[in-house]
């Protein structure tokens, strides 16, 4: 049962005990969120999208007669829990219907990833003979998600507690989560095929989709206003699918809640202050001038200081090592003596005895000279001495 909503689909018909927890429970295919519903989580930007979401809520509930019969609230803060950056939740709706005070409350720590950290939901129907009274706590923890439930109904108190493991709640949306999302899809727009996890009045897991309204205008204390719409619709796994239909201003504040079939309306009494948004200044533009640094004072001041530093350090250079000039001296001396036609080639040559990766030469480089005796070469007489005796 929605925690927004129990105000109105709570009745004094609905107070039977709660056989769901006698009930053996029936093996079922475990529901997934969609893929463009992870998308989306994965999309967020806490920095931009979360900007201006926190502010609060206040609506009346009135029946279809319009007559008053409660008020809800609806407040989101930033916060931490347990060293993490998260939103404090809370969300109230209490009245009566039929003279049967009724009601529900939420408060719940949700990431900026809209994991629910920590939730505590309470409801309640305060019958004169038998009293019904839900709560339900969920707590994340390293194996899984933990459920507890505690429901009261006269003097007849059943307790309930369950794990679910935490790759199983991917893409899960807990009530209070619920809030902060729907001001997100407001902000953001919502993608086509929104389907993520939820919890049915039964903590059992089944999806949530999600779906744009169109349009509509909406009378608010004389003013009209222009709303935008989105249904969310829990297909439970146990009973008939349950659906709300949400209408916000631009801003992102609630201005009408109704849970379809309901009799029971969360309406907008009062225009808000509409958030005001730090426009962005726009990014300036410099037109494109041809660049003359000899007429720019500053850049050919720069340009002299410069050309002193270096000079200065090159100078500085040629001091610390005198061997430099003594080396170019030889090396223009030979070339000017050479006067050679391929000067680069001439140069490579001269400076690659330099190198400390030349091989060193040969002292033995005279006995690879040309003979001046070529005929000894042909000495058959010397052949045959150097020829191995058999």
């Amino acid at each position: 049962m929605s925690a927004i909503t129990s105000i109105s689909s709570l009745s004094t018909s609905e107070v039977a005990p709660d056989s769901a927890q006698q009930t053996a429970p029936v093996t079922q295919e475990i529901p997934t969120a969609s893929e463009e519903a992870l998308r989306f989580i994965d999309s967020i930007v806490p920095e931009d999208d979360y900007k201006y979401l926190m502010f609060d809520d206040n609506l009346v509930t009135s029946s279809d007669t319009g007559k008053e019969l409660g008020e809800f609230s609806v407040s989101v803060e930033p916060t931490n829990y347990k060293h993490q950056a998260c939103f404090l939740i809370h969300a109230n709706s209490h009245g009566a219907i039929d003279g049967v005070p009724c009601g529900t409350s939420i408060t719940a720590y949700v990431a900026q990833n809209l994991e629910t950290l920590e939730q505590q939901h309470h409801e309640y129907v305060k019958l004169e003979n038998c009293p019904l009274d839900r709560k339900t706590f969920i707590v994340k923890q390293e194996d899984g998600i933990v459920v507890n439930r505690v429901i009261t109904q006269g003097e007849d108190i059943q307790r309930s507690s369950k794990t679910i493991p935490l790759e199983q709640m991917k893409g899960f949306i807990s009530e209070g989560s619920n809030l902060l999302l729907h001001r997100l899809l407001i902000e953001k727009d919502v993608p086509d095929n929104l389907e993520m996890l939820s919890f049915d009045s039964d903590c059992n897991l089944c999806s949530a989709v999600y779906r744009p309204l169109e349009d509509r205008t909406q009378t608010v204390d004389g003013t009209e206003i222009r709303v935008f719409g989105v249904e969310r619709t829990i297909n439970s796994v146990a009973d008939l699918p349950t659906t709300w239909q949400s209408y916000f201003i631009q801003d992102g504040h609630l201005s009408s809640r109704v849970q379809v079939g309901s009799p029971v309306t969360m309406k907008l009494t009062k225009v808000p202050q509409l958030i005001e948004r730090d426009e962005e200044p726009p990014k300036p533009t410099f037109e494109k001038r041809p660049l003359n640094w000899e007429e720019d004072m500053q850049m050919y001041s720069k340009f002299l200081d410069r050309k002193n530093e270096l000079k200065g350090d090159h100078s500085s250079y040629i001091r610390q090592h005198p061997e430099l000039k003594a080396l170019l001296a030889d090396f223009l001396q030979f070339l000017l003596l050479r006067k050679p036609d391929d000067v680069i080639a001439f140069s490579a040559e001269y400076f690659a005895s330099f190198a400390a990766t030349m091989p060193s030469p040969t002292p033995y480089l005279a006995s690879n000279a040309p003979t001046p005796f070529p005929a000894s070469r042909t000495n058959t007489k010397i052949d045959q001495l150097r020829a191995p005796t058999r």
